[in-house]
């Protein structure tokens, strides 16, 4: 017979445990990695996502940094953008760092390499900032869950702002983001604008600076065509699109089409007054009480509203509390079946985890560029032409669940 106080230091030291060790599994820290970009062209893009997880989790938590009474311990890993490395620190994540939860990668070549990472622990992976269709289409896996917006969504919102008979030619880079959006939109075209005729398409090198060729090229692919003529420019990184304008692209009826990108990046954009598309987010747009205290404390902190990947990051760190307190576990199977169909709030709003395919269905924006401001707001540079509510958007499912 075991004395009282045997019993407890056994039970302490976790020797005396139900089969499998559940008890010891729900003590101790709750590890999270965030896998970002921060070093190369998207490191405004990690810390966004970084700043944006950490004040989510602060929101969520009410401060404590906690769940469940467990501490959240971030573990941040810089995968330069390089998709080898996104897959070799995922593996470093979940097997030297014995993470619960992962959150990357840097970019979609990144994660579409590191899917079967999470694949093989068996552990699950939230997709931010990364948008590739193909991240939850043929190359998803069941511990994938995204609450990124997708190429689909991006290209869903941009051509909501493209009615009736229209040329289309795009300009994108010569990777998977850039390639899947031109499908995306060529999809979401046809979907929703059947008067819309599909162009010519260019794909570039993404560290191209020179797009003097490349827009020779479509510029002439497009004469002889009547009506209005778009030239659609879905890009990661610095945007071409001044580069574009200088080319004087209305000399050959062209319209140009960036789509929503960085605050900092719109910005410079003034002169395109009523330039159109699609944005995932702007912090004027969303009315909700996620939103409000995210933009109140943002502006407090760092003089300046929260921009387009503050809210994925914020909305990663959403989808870790919810779906953990929902399972009340960070067992992977008690996660996927909280997750499956899980509502979470963000800052854009509640989205949901598609059971299908573990995308997040969201709210999308139509924009049209203001060229002032409201007095006293340097930032306040878009206008809502339309919210497209997620039960409007009837986004394609791609992947194929064994």
């Amino acid at each position: 017979m075991i004395s009282r106080r045997r019993f407890s230091q056994a039970t302490a030291a976790g020797l005396l445990l139900p089969a499998g060790g559940a008890l010891l599994a729900q003590t101790g820290d709750i590890k999270v990695a965030l896998i970002v970009a921060k070093t190369g062209p998207f490191e405004a893009y990690a810390k966004q996502d970084e700043l944006g997880f950490r004040m989510g989790l602060e929101y969520l938590t009410g401060g404590s940094m906690a769940i469940d009474g467990r501490k959240v311990q971030i573990i941040v890993k810089d995968d330069q953008l390089r998709p080898d490395l996104s897959k070799a620190l995922l593996a470093e994540a979940y097997a030297d760092d014995k993470v619960d939860i992962a959150v990357g990668a840097g970019g979609s070549s990144g994660t579409v390499a590191a899917l079967p990472i999470a694949e093989e622990y068996k552990k699950i992976l939230i997709v931010e900032p990364s948008a590739a269709d193909s991240i939850t289409g043929d190359k998803w896996n069941r511990y994938v869950f995204r609450v990124a917006r997708t190429t689909s969504l991006d290209a869903t919102a941009s051509v909501s702002a493209f009615g009736g008979p229209v040329t289309v030619a795009f300009l994108a880079q010569d990777n998977v983001f850039g390639r899947d959006n031109v499908t995306a939109y060529k999809e979401a075209f046809a979907r929703l604008n059947p008067q819309a005729r599909m162009g010519h398409e260019e794909f570039v090198p993404q560290g191209t600076t020179d797009f003097t060729a490349p827009f020779q090229r479509i510029a002439d692919s497009l004469k002889g065509t009547t009506g209005r003529k778009v030239l659609v420019i879905p890009w990661g990184g610095e945007h071409p699109i001044r580069k574009l304008a200088g080319m004087n692209p209305e000399r050959f009826g062209i319209e140009l089409s960036p789509g929503g990108s960085l605050l900092s990046v719109m910005q410079t954009w003034r002169e395109f007054e009523g330039l159109e598309g699609g944005t995932y987010y702007h912090y004027k747009f969303p009315r909700n009480k996620a939103n409000d205290w995210l933009v109140t404390e943002h502006m407090k902190r760092y003089k300046m509203p929260p921009d387009f990947f503050v809210c994925g990051g914020f909305s990663a760190a959403s989808a870790v509390v919810t779906a953990i307190r929902k399972a009340r576990s960070t067992d992977t199977e008690k996660l996927i079946a909280a997750m499956e169909g899980m509502d979470f709030e963000t800052p854009k709003g509640t989205m949901t985890f598609r059971a299908e395919d573990h995308q997040a269905m969201m709210p999308m924006y139509h924009f049209k560029m203001k060229k002032r401001a409201q007095q006293g707001d340097e930032w306040d540079i878009l206008e809502l032409v339309r919210e497209i509510p997620a039960s409007e958007i009837k986004l394609p499912i791609r992947n194929k669940r064994g």
